[in-house]
């Protein structure tokens, strides 16, 4: 099930506007055109932003999430006529021959079980064309970047237009390795409505992803740095071998 920041329509409406620096998915729209991808799968979309970025270019995406209120958002966007959206997990994708699927930010992470971990590893492999590439990042475990996730650091208040004053801010909650909660809380203006929204990751040993990538079919291409978080996270660039 997405977090509350994702389902609640309140919260999605406000995703954007309060983080609307996605300087970080250039990289990303960089490597799909490195892999001359035409057909891209962008597992967990959320509201859209980066697969409307690759729809923009040209090229054809497929975006699934199972967030309703996201894809909403996403809809209600210029251009999101370009881009087929699947409200759902990966259980729910049609058969499909992409040549990139992808999971940016923290989707990866986010899939904290691991039997739908897998599923989602499986899922990917076979949506790829042969020679198709699956593409994804997770933070590096040993930078335990949890620690800078309190109210002090993160603490904002913001003016979004049609909506007011939101005040936000994140306090971890629990670390029971490898699993670490968090809770986001949220002052909504005009009114003041408090709203919460829990979120927990799953930090993976880099090993410990290549194993489960090679387990599944895959050939590690290559394991790079975030060019956003240099030195914080891996980016793995892994593929489906050529049939044959």
């Amino acid at each position: 099930m997405a977090d509350e920041c994702f389902r609640h329509p309140r919260l999605a409406a406000i995703y954007d506007p309060l983080d609307p620096d996605r300087s970080d998915l250039d990289a990303y729209v960089r490597m799909a055109e490195e892999f001359e991808a035409h057909r891209v799968l962008d597992i967990g979309c959320g509201t859209g932003v980066f697969a409307l970025l690759l729809a923009e270019r040209g090229i054809e995406v497929v975006g699934v999430d199972p967030a309703e209120a996201s894809i909403e958002v996403a809809e209600g966007k210029p251009g999101s006529e370009a881009v087929r959206w699947i409200r759902g997990d990966v259980s729910a994708l049609p058969p499909l021959q992409v040549d990139l699927v992808t999971m940016t930010a923290n989707v990866a992470q986010a899939i904290v079980d691991q039997r739908i971990w897998h599923e989602t590893l499986w899922r990917a492999y076979e949506s790829l064309r042969p020679g198709g590439r699956l593409l994804f990042e997770t933070r590096d475990p040993a930078r335990r970047a949890w620690e800078e996730w309190n109210r002090e650091e993160s603490h904002c208040v913001a003016e979004i237009r049609d909506v007011g004053t939101v005040e936000s801010w994140v306090e971890v909650t629990d670390v029971s390795w490898p699993l670490v909660t968090f809770r986001w809380t949220y002052v909504v203006a005009p009114d003041g409505q408090v709203l919460t929204s829990d979120s927990t990751l799953r930090f993976r040993e880099r090993k410990e992803v290549e194993s489960d990538l090679i387990a599944h079919g895959y050939v590690i291409d290559d394991v790079r740095d975030a060019p956003d978080r240099p030195g914080r996270e891996f980016v793995f660039v892994a593929r489906r071998p050529e049939a044959g």
